[in-house]
């Protein structure tokens, strides 16, 4: 059975410390040019609806120094550019690559693509969450800290993608988050909710000080989300 990495809570606790186990393992090897063919023989369609750097960059080095290929895929030059279906693309996707990763305008794209498609579709980023920057973030924490439990993060900044998957992480992890961001630009009140029902500890305001402060981590992003260009000031 497939399965997809559309939401950080698509994985379990264990299985968040066995990837992180496992990619801590794999840069120390990188570092001393120890290479796997773990991906021989894999090729990861991805699709790009917006612009990329480190994203596509860390994609596509990934897949090679771990034996498979990465396929680049711009929108205006497929079919989806002339209009088809996502459905359509998924179902024809699925025939040829191993997977899809996909940098999507749109979260509900995603999920129609997983939904048709019999390969695992990863979340390269959405205008609602964006899981693979999160796992890179956590673990930065835990090479740093050593561990996740009781690690207080402020975010300062737009509640953006990111910080909607930062906060879900805290269900997986134990950290604690405070957010600091302008009125109109607070991250969506159902993934607060989400993890507050599931016991976690999120603070929302607008006060940077306050955020910060007995912070282990600060974190923010772009002031100016992709997408959002017409809002800057």
């Amino acid at each position: 059975m497939k399965k997809d990495f559309i939401s950080i809570l698509d994985i379990s606790r264990d299985e968040l410390d066995e990837l992180i186990g496992t990619a801590r393992r794999l840069k120390k090897e990188r570092d001393v040019g120890v290479f796997h063919p773990h991906l021989a023989q894999k090729t990861l369609g991805m699709i790009f609806e917006k612009s990329s750097t480190r994203t596509r960059i860390s994609f596509e080095v990934g897949m090679y120094e771990l034996g498979g290929h990465a396929l680049f895929l711009n929108p205006k030059d497929m079919q989806l550019g002339r209009g088809e279906a996502i459905r359509d693309t998924a179902r024809v996707m699925s025939r040829f690559v191993s997977a899809i990763m996909i940098r999507a305008n749109s979260h509900l794209e995603i999920l129609e693509l997983a939904a048709h498609g019999d390969i695992p579709v990863i979340n390269g980023l959405s205008d609602q969450e964006h899981p693979c920057q999160i796992l890179a973030d956590i673990m930065t924490i835990v090479e740093q800290l050593h561990r996740t439990e009781k690690v207080k993060v402020a975010w300062i900044g737009d509640g953006n993608n990111v910080c909607n998957s930062l906060i879900l992480s805290t269900i997986l992890t134990g950290m604690e988050v405070r957010v600091a961001s302008p009125p109109g630009y607070y991250p969506s009140d159902i993934y607060v909710r989400t993890a507050r029902e599931q016991g976690a500890i999120v603070e929302v305001g607008e006060d940077p000080i306050v955020a910060i402060k007995d912070a282990d981590v600060v974190m923010t992003d772009t002031w100016v989300s992709m997408g959002h260009e017409e809002e800057t000031r």
